[in-house]
């Protein structure tokens, strides 16, 4: 009889699990709460047009990676996937100049030198660290810990000039990038697109990924890819229950061997994989006993251990909008909650036409919001959110169309979310859509995927690793398969 594994939730961690778990020859059951698996990879329709929560750039789209091996073994991504058209990283608007992070890094350093004459030395070290940091990919192949000399050798010699990049930018964070410039324009350039307190390396490897052809965007966006994910998951014969949460993992003699159902049923399991968000599964689904003490520590240090959201509005543009991609701009201040807020950015998903009727698109604002933005949107009743968010939109737009004149008439609200959306779909703690921020100021959290003293139990999803996101969340279910495989003495390739 077939091992089965079972799978608590049905996002990217958990399908990835499932299709993996099929792979090696298990059974594979996904318990999602959701009516649609995919977490917050996800995308949803209003009015004819589409509103896409999550890719921004998808890591791993250079078939040379192993991260492209991930994404095409669970089916995200093939030879034949159409990508979009998209030139540039995102421009930021200051004092009525604009600066561009574009693919072409010599197009970049020609027309930022060129805005700030004065910045030629700092903009040409910055230039030629983002070429070191091209090489940053994520070792998908295997768990850290299985990987022998010759894998840390192998990864040594893909990374080479990383180090480089460590020594230079690891120790400070996007604030202390930002100094380094004279230009007010420049200094907005590197604090816009990720929060200020991010380390300037992680940066420099979000840019490298995109100036290297390895940030590319699927067409259809995120939800494409998650049905593509499930159909692949339901035709190798993985069993996926969705409007179906579970309420604890059952524990037996130190071992878990099943789960309860929200409705009460008993489902029982050989190995059992949770790929849900790690604050709702320590002291949800098992007793908070169980948290790890650095796990503990993190969350109640949210200086040091900082998670970040957004509000956001999805606008319908009856229009053909010539400001391409995303844009960073000064705006009249506002408050949400107790901070101000002036400067906001629009996304414009003109790139990819199966999002909107022809001749008109989707435009999209997101204001990143912090733990303390997460609290203050908690401390409301439903009246109260309601109202709040209804006053927001009707502000933000009005600052959209100031700035953008030529909207002037032409754009109307879809929809519009908060930090509580996250938690409430997707259980995300403080309405993350990523893991922890990475920081100059504390450790990097790390998770090898188990529970001491709790056996045939592991652990998937974005908060095993930082800085998280869509990749591995991948990899942590691959991740997940291979110490079972390992643990029953198998080989924990995939060939």
């Amino acid at each position: 009889m077939k091992k089965k594994v079972v799978i608590i939730g049905g996002g990217i961690a958990g399908l990835s699990a499932g299709i993996y778990a099929l792979k090696a020859g298990y059974e594979a059951e996904i318990y999602e709460k959701n009516p649609l698996a995919g977490g917050e990879c996800m995308g949803w329709n209003r009015q004819g047009y589409h509103i896409d929560n999550c890719i921004h750039w998808l890591t791993g789209t250079d078939s040379k990676t192993s991260m492209w091996q991930v994404w095409n073994d669970i089916g995200a991504l093939n030879e034949n996937t159409e990508y979009a058209k998209v030139d540039k990283f995102y421009s930021s608007r200051y004092e009525e100049k604009e600066a561009t992070l574009w693919n072409d890094l010599e197009r970049t350093k020609k027309e930022l030198i060129e805005l700030s004459p004065e910045d030629e030395a700092e903009i040409s070290k910055f230039i030629e660290y983002v070429k070191y940091a091209e090489e940053c990919t994520i070792p998908a192949e295997k768990p850290m810990d299985m990987m022998k000399i010759k894998d840390y050798i192998s990864i040594g010699k893909r990374m080479a000039n990383m180090p480089k990049v460590m020594r230079e930018y690891g120790k400070i964070d996007l604030n202390g990038l930002a100094e380094r410039f004279k230009s007010p324009l420049l200094k907005k350039l590197m604090t816009d697109y990720l929060p200020a307190n991010y380390t300037a390396y992680s940066f420099l490897v979000s840019y490298g990924t995109m100036t290297s052809g390895n940030g590319d965007i699927p067409i259809g966006g995120s939800l494409a890819m998650t049905l593509r994910i499930v159909k692949k998951f339901k035709e190798m014969g993985g069993k996926l229950f969705t409007n179906t949460p579970v309420s604890r993992i059952i524990i037996e003699n130190k071992t878990a061997v099943g789960v309860e159902l929200e409705n009460g049923e008993i489902i029982k399991g050989d190995e059992i994989i949770s790929a849900v968000d790690t604050r709702f599964l320590y002291g949800k689904l098992i007793d908070e006993s169980y948290m790890p003490k650095k796990w503990k520590k993190a969350y109640e240090n949210s200086e040091g251990y900082p998670t970040t959201s957004g509000f956001q509005a999805a606008y319908a543009i009856n229009a053909n909008f010539s400001q391409g991609d995303t844009t960073f701009f000064d705006c009249e201040p506002f408050y949400i909650g107790n901070r101000l807020v002036d400067r906001i950015y629009i996304k414009n998903y003109a790139y990819d036409k199966s999002f909107a009727p022809e001749g008109k698109t989707v435009l999209q604002m997101n204001i990143p919001q912090t733990d303390n933005d997460f609290l203050f949107w908690k401390s409301l009743d439903e009246k109260e959110y309601k109202k709040v968010k209804e006053d927001l939109v009707h502000k933000v737009t009005n600052r959209i169309v100031k700035v953008f004149p030529e909207l002037e008439g032409k754009i109307e609200l879809l929809d519009s979310w908060t930090p509580i959306t996250y938690e409430r779909y997707c259980n995300a703690y403080h309405g993350s859509y990523m893991s922890f921020v990475t920081t100059t100021t504390a450790p990097k959290l790390t998770c090898k995927g188990t529970i001491k003293n709790l056996n045939n139990f592991y652990i998937a999803g974005q908060w095993i690793m930082s800085p998280g996101g869509l990749p591995i969340a991948a990899i942590s279910g691959k991740f997940a398969i291979q110490r079972i495989l390992k643990k029953e003495g198998r080989s924990i390739d995939f060939e």
